[in-house]
C-alpha cells in the first residue's frame, strides 16, 4: 500500500491548514505527524484517509499495481482516533464481533483472546457505557490494529492511557504492526518515538 501527496493543501474558508505537500508514505513503514495542538494533524489524517478531499493537489492510494478511488480505500485502512466513537450500548465482545464484520481481524485471534490480550477480559460482557476512558481507548486500539488491513491511521493513540496502557500500545505495535504503514499524528514523542520518518506539519504553512 503507498499513499502519495502531490502538492496538496486544504483549507477551511479562507484560511489554509497547510500547503504544498508533497510526500510518499509506504508500506512497512512507519511515519509521525507532529505539530502542536490545532495545527491540523488531524486534518491531514483524515485526508489520507480518504474522509476528506484536499483542497488543492492530490492524493493518491494505490494497493499494489492498481490505484484506488475514493470510496475504495476505507477497506484498506483501520483508524483510532478521539473523535470516533464507540457504541457503548453494546459489551465490548459484541462490538469487536460487530466491527468484524465489515472488517475481519487477523488470522489468529479471536474476540476472546485479543481481550485478553488488552487487559479486558474479565469486562468482557460489561457494557462499553460503564468503561473507564482508558478502557475504551484500548478497545479503539484493538478494533484497529487488529483489523487485517495494511494501514493503520493512529490520532493520539495513548489518549486517556496510563503508563501500563503506554506499554500495551507499544506491545501491540511491535508485536502485530511490522509489516503495516502507520501514520501516528501526534504531539507527544512517547507516542510516536518509534516512528522511522516524521513530517511536521508547521513546515507546510
Amino acid at each position: 500500500m503507498k499513499i502519495i501527496l502531490q502538492d496538496a493543501g486544504k483549507r477551511f474558508n479562507r484560511d489554509w491548514i497547510f500547503r504544498h505537500l508533497n510526500f510518499s508514505f509506504e508500506t512497512g513503514k512507519s511515519y509521525a505527524i507532529t505539530g502542536p495542538n490545532g495545527s491540523g494533524k488531524s486534518t491531514l489524517l483524515q485526508v489520507l484517509a480518504a474522509s476528506m478531499d484536499a483542497s488543492e493537489g492530490t492524493c493518491k492510494w494505490s494497493a499494489g499495481n492498481n490505484m484506488l478511488q475514493n470510496e475504495e480505500v476505507f477497506q484498506h485502512i483501520s483508524i483510532a482516533a478521539p473523535y470516533l466513537e464507540l457504541i457503548e450500548e453494546m459489551t465490548a465482545s459484541e462490538f469487536l464481533r460487530f466491527h468484524q464484520i465489515f472488517k475481519p481481524f487477523i488470522s489468529f485471534p479471536g474476540i476472546a483472546d485479543i481481550l485478553k490480550t488488552i487487559g479486558l477480559e474479565k469486562a468482557a460482557e460489561k457494557q462499553i457505557r460503564f468503561y473507564s476512558s482508558g478502557m475504551k481507548q484500548r478497545i479503539k486500539l484493538a478494533q484497529a490494529i487488529f483489523c487485517d488491513v495494511p494501514v493503520i491511521l493512529l490520532d493520539e493513540p495513548c489518549t486517556n492511557l496510563d503508563a501500563p496502557g503506554y506499554e500495551l500500545y507499544h506491545r501491540l505495535i511491535t508485536e502485530y504492526c511490522a509489516d503495516k504503514l502507520i501514520i501516528v499524528s501526534s504531539n507527544d514523542v512517547n507516542e510516536y518515538d518509534f516512528c522511522g520518518e516524521r513530517l511536521n506539519i508547521l513546515d507546510y504553512k
